[in-house]
């Protein structure tokens, strides 16, 4: 049986929006604005694309927008847009965005396969994280923010930890165009030391 079609999925499709993740950057930047003209960014688990594609109309040009994911990402190229495929655990993926970098802001949205057991998929979901957060230290600019998606019901606290020896500011948020169901909740450093 399908699913309803939910109101932020489908103000998705009428807008032209790969997904309904895109609401929840559009809230995260109306909140803490993030990103402007001239920002350099790492999208991380950008497939499908939603983020992307709000990220690029932001930048409006300027700045300079590296995606990766797992998944193809369907974008028209631009000339200051790059599409990584691959997997951020590998060496090779790792360097490569570090490469094109240094970053002002790293997005992820990144979430793993889930399994239907909250320890399970909570647990994987803060190795992703971790893994966002040594690119973050590695690829950022001094003063540059992130933006990290976690699952809640783990040990996602130490997570937040060591974001905050990492920034100056730290903040747990979730965005109403979250499912209400949903254990996600986004973790943001601002100000990386």
């Amino acid at each position: 049986m399908k699913r309803p079609v939910d109101h932020y999925a489908r103000m998705a499709q009428k807008q032209g929006y790969p997904a309904r993740s895109v609401y929840k950057l559009q809230e995260l930047q109306q909140r803490f604005r993030l990103i402007k003209p001239g920002t350099r960014i790492l999208d991380i688990g950008a497939s499908p694309g939603s983020w992307s594609q709000f990220c690029l109309e932001l930048l409006k040009g300027k700045g300079k927008l590296v995606s990766v994911d797992l998944s193809t990402l369907i974008i028209p190229e631009k000339e200051n847009f790059t599409f990584i495929q691959g997997d951020l655990f590998t060496r090779e993926i790792y360097e490569h965005c570090l490469l094109l970098g240094p970053y002002d802001l790293i997005l992820s949205d990144a979430a793993p396969s889930t399994s239907g057991n909250r320890t399970v998929d909570s647990q994987a979901s803060l190795e992703i994280g971790t893994r966002v957060l040594q690119i973050a230290s590695a690829g950022l600019i001094q003063g540059g923010n992130l933006v990290i998606k976690v699952f809640q019901g783990g040990d996602e606290g130490s997570l937040l930890q060591q974001l905050r020896q990492r920034f100056k500011k730290t903040r747990a948020f979730k965005p109403q165009a979250s499912k209400k169901a949903s254990k996600e909740t986004f973790f943001l450093g601002f100000s990386l030391k």
